[in-house]
């Protein structure tokens, strides 16, 4: 089977960098790894890996919980007249913690 087909990919040369290492460690070139996650995706009909989300603390889930009632329009989002109001209020949860 021939080759013929291109995909471009944009990628933080840091990023790049690190991958190229991960599979040259491996006796692979970044192409070579796509490709088999190319074939593994059309194998498992999507990703060939289950994609999870990160484990929050609890702080972080009710921020989270909070921003996506703010943006649906459930709750108010909290304003301030001034900058000195917010350290204010930054300061008054430091000495509650």
């Amino acid at each position: 089977m021939s080759k013929t087909a291109n995909i471009n990919l944009r990628i933080e040369p840091a990023v790049k960098a690190k991958v190229e290492a991960v599979y040259s460690n491996l006796g692979l070139s970044v192409t070579d790894a796509l490709n088999v996650f190319i074939h593994a995706s059309i194998m498992e009909g999507g990703f060939p890996f289950r994609p999870r989300r990160r484990d929050y603390n609890e702080e972080t889930r009710r921020a989270i919980s909070e921003a996506r009632k703010i943006m649906a329009g459930e709750i108010k989002a909290k304003r301030y007249k001034s900058l000195a109001e917010v350290l204010d209020e930054i300061d008054a949860e430091d000495t509650d913690a």
